[in-house]
């Protein structure tokens, strides 16, 4: 899966995503600014990637502030840009034209 052919969209005045390509691997540094808004969600993406039978897939690491350190095994990108989204912490989706 080439992770640049998608894009996402965020409220940047409540969030702050940063990304950083680790080459297997994806980690995600996220700060909830805004925390009525999206803290129960993060800690909902959380619950269902911890929920599930892989252990390896997501790995949350959550900090003073409101901050995570999430890394994000290359195969299950897609799996958790999509369960931001579900869990309304992106405003948008989309595939890039290749």
């Amino acid at each position: 899966m080439n992770r640049a052919m998608i894009d996402y969209r965020y409220d940047e005045q409540s969030l702050r995503i940063i990304e950083v390509d680790n080459t297997e691997d994806m980690e995600f540094n996220i700060q909830i600014v805004d925390e009525g808004a999206y803290l129960e969600g993060i800690k909902q993406v959380k619950a269902f990637f911890d929920d599930n039978r892989v252990y390896t897939d997501v790995l949350f690491y959550a900090y003073n502030n409101n901050e995570y350190r999430v890394i994000v095994r290359e195969d299950y990108y897609v799996d958790f840009i999509l369960a931001m989204f579900k869990h309304r912490l992106l405003k948008s989706v989309e595939w890039k034209n290749a």
